[in-house]
């Protein structure tokens, strides 16, 4: 089964997509759209370690709305425009994940959806349907 949805606690999408598409079986997997650094009223800090922190807690917020958690993530793919300070980038990670591990890529881009955003995160989860 493939069910799309858009959690009501994050901001609408921009454009045509869904914030996450779940596929289940005997595993389920949980696809998400990049997910920025926007709250639900569309409230985006300049700061761009702030947005990774909001970005964070759009995932965690789908996450919760596919009974998921974060250590359900298998891969996560960072994009970040312009500069961002190393050690809080690195302590914003390590608060968000605590000890687990996924797979990760970061890449560094000229742009996103639009000039205000500074960080959008690609995530990827399953869990084991019971």
């Amino acid at each position: 089964m493939i069910e799309s949805r858009n959690p009501k606690d994050i901001h609408k999408p921009l454009a045509p997509y869904s914030h996450q598409i779940e596929v289940s079986g005997d595993i389920r997997w949980l696809n998400l759209s990049g997910q920025l650094g926007m709250d639900v009223e569309g409230n985006v800090s300049e700061d761009s370690v702030e947005q990774l922190k909001m970005a964070f807690e759009n995932i965690r917020i789908n996450l919760q709305e596919a009974d998921m958690d974060v250590e359900n993530l298998t891969k996560l793919v960072f994009y970040i425009v312009g500069e961002m300070d190393a050690d809080r980038r690195r302590e914003a990670i390590g608060e968000f994940l605590g000890d687990h591990l996924p797979c990760t890529t970061m890449v560094f881009v000229a742009g996103l959806a639009g000039p205000q955003f500074k960080v959008e995160i690609d995530a990827w989860a399953c869990k084991e349907n019971k």
